[in-house]
This record gives C-alpha cells, sequence and structure tokens, in this order.
C-alpha cells in the first residue's frame, strides 16, 4: 500500500516551511538588532525574543524533528535518550514562543491601560528579565515529558525511536499532566491574550473620545503622529494575537480530545481522523513561526525599509570590493 495523504503532505510541507520561515526569522532578528525600526527598546526585547524563539522551532522541531529524524530513522536522532531529549526541546521551544506572544502583549496593554505602571514594567532591563525567565520556567515544567515516552524498539540491547508511553498518558499522573500542558500551552495563553487585549481596546475607545473632543473643530487632514504611532502599534499587536489564536486552535482542541501531542513515532492507522487532526494542528501551529516576520513587513514601514537594506547589502558589499579592486 502507498503512504497516506497526510504522510506525503508532512513530507512536502516540512520542509517548504523551513526553506521559507528559516531565513524569514534570521533577517528579522538581523534587523531588530540593528535598533532602526523607531521601536521602543523594551518592545525590540520582545519581538526579538519572539523572533529567536520562532526560529528555534524552525531548527529544531521543523528540521531536527519532523525532517531529519523522519528522513534518517536510523541515525543518532534515533536513540530513544536522544529522541526524548529532542521532543523535550521541542516542547520546550514552542512554550517560549507561546508566552513570549503573551509577555509582548501584557507589555502592550501596560503601555497603554497603566500609565503609573509604565515607567516602572516597560523598560529594557525588565524586558530583558521576562525574557530570560520564561526559558527557565519552560524547562522545569517540561520535565514530566522526559517520562511520556517510551522506546519503540530494542536492538541488541540498544534502545530505539519513541513512541507515547500508553501506561502514563492512562495514569492519573499522566491524565492531569496533558490538561496542565493543554491549560499552559493554549487555553492560559489564549485568555490572558483576550484579556489584555480587552483593556487595550477600552482604553483606546476612551482615549479616541477624550481626543477626539480636545482637537475639537481641527482640520481633518491635520496629521497627529501620536495616534498613527498608537495606531501602528494596535494594528501589530492585534494581527500578532489574533492569528496566533486561530493558528492554534486546531491544536488545542486536538491536544486535550486525543492527547497526542507528538506524533512522528505513533504506531497505528495514519488515516485514523485523530491522528490527522492531531498533525493538522501541528500543520498550523508551527506556521504561527512563519506568521511574524509577515506581519512585520506588512504593518512596519520602517521595517520593511530594514529589510530593504539588508537584502541589498550583500550586493552593495561586492560592488564596494569590486571598486577597491579597480
Amino acid at each position: 500500500m502507498g503512504k497516506s495523504v497526510i504522510l506525503l503532505v508532512k513530507e512536502i510541507y516540512y520542509p517548504v516551511l523551513a526553506v521559507f520561515s528559516f531565513p524569514a526569522n534570521l533577517l528579522t532578528i538581523v534587523i531588530l538588532s540593528r535598533g532602526n525600526c523607531g521601536l521602543s527598546k523594551c518592545m525590540s526585547v520582545y519581538m526579538m525574543a519572539m523572533a529567536t524563539a520562532d526560529l528555534l522551532v524552525i531548527i529544531i522541531n521543523v528540521m531536527v524533528y519532523y525532517i531529519f529524524s523522519y528522513h534518517i530513522p536510523l541515525s543518532v536522532l534515533s536513540y530513544t535518550p536522544v529522541c526524548r531529549t529532542i521532543i523535550y526541546m521541542t516542547m520546550g521551544t514552542l512554550d517560549c514562543s507561546v508566552w513570549f506572544t503573551v509577555s509582548f502583549t501584557f507589555d502592550r496593554c501596560v503601555v497603554i491601560c497603566c500609565q503609573k505602571f509604565k515607567t516602572k514594567y516597560c523598560t529594557k532591563r525588565a524586558a530583558t528579565t521576562v525574557v530570560a525567565t520564561v526559558p527557565i520556567l519552560v524547562l522545569l515544567k517540561g520535565i514530566p515529558v522526559l517520562f511520556a515516552y517510551e522506546p519503540q524498539q530494542i536492538i541488541n540491547k540498544l534502545q530505539w525511536g519513541c513512541r507515547s508511553s500508553v501506561a502514563f498518558l492512562s495514569s492519573s499522573p499522566g491524565i492531569a499532566y496533558v490538561w496542565f500542558h493543554s491549560a499552559w500551552v493554549v487555553w492560559l495563553p489564549f485568555t490572558l491574550i483576550v484579556i489584555f487585549n480587552t483593556f487595550t481596546v477600552r482604553r483606546i475607545l476612551v482615549a479616541n473620545r477624550v481626543r477626539t473632543g480636545l482637537r475639537g473643530q481641527r482640520s481633518e487632514d491635520h496629521s497627529d503622529s501620536k495616534m498613527e504611532n498608537r495606531r501602528k502599534s494596535i494594528i501589530l499587536l492585534f494581527t500578532i494575537s489574533i492569528s496566533f489564536m486561530l493558528l492554534w486552535l486546531t491544536n488545542a482542541i486536538t491536544l486535550v480530545t486525543t492527547r497526542l501531542s507528538n506524533t512522528i513515532y505513533y504506531q497505528g492507522n495514519h488515516k485514523n481522523p485523530a491522528y490527522i487532526a492531531t498533525e493538522t494542528g501541528a500543520f498550523l501551529k508551527l506556521l504561527s513561526c512563519f506568521q511574524n516576520p509577515c506581519i512585520y513587513a506588512a504593518t512596519q514601514s520602517k521595517f520593511r525599509e530594514e529589510l530593504k537594506n539588508v537584502v541589498k547589502f550583500p550586493w552593495r558589499l561586492m560592488v564596494g570590493l569590486g571598486k577597491m579592486r579597480v
């Protein structure tokens, strides 16, 4: 029998995603590190953290886990201890990506809604502290994952491959951890993002009414740079938040209903609706790692200018070297 459709899609989808997402996130990190995008320092820290986490997701989750481990099944990556470590890292990178997005949303909420708290929290030092703390909490939270997978087979006393441990997933601690994991990585972030954005929207509506009243009979053509900057910031915030929630929604539902969080080593019917739903959720949530560079380019004019400069830099360098030789 030939391969199922979902396996064929995986073999095409993940390499294509890696080809586009890896350079996109790498360029984003380079552009943000230059500091010429007109962003506040704390905002730059969070956006750099999100881009770095997304880049690690592409490297570890997509390239190592879904491409190399899948196409080279008898490599060192298939040793059970290595395999468990890879799965542990895949969950860690995804968790960091999620919680950096939540942290960014909270930071923007504080900037707009809490002027007194803003001076203390919305600083580069505070943002750096948050970005450094999140990975530590994520690594501690993921320790039970190391016990949730068992060897797929044993050859010459060597443990090969990983598959979900039925004993662990069926036990009370296993069930509790699956629910905790789904709440930690999806439902709690969803709830917090909705709450923060609700406060932000309400504050913006009130501020707009006040500013409109103060402006009175001024000309409609009069430019308000503060309002324009706020508008761009809000568009960026809402676009990132809404797209994140949409792309993670399928994974959130399947994670709770099937308890199959990593299915590359799943042994069973690949035409099973539960397996197909889980893989579809994985497709969409990993696509979220490509969304942020696209959103930055679509909503931030200075980011687009910097992107053009970075892309043109190798050509300018070669032209400069050519002139020097002449």
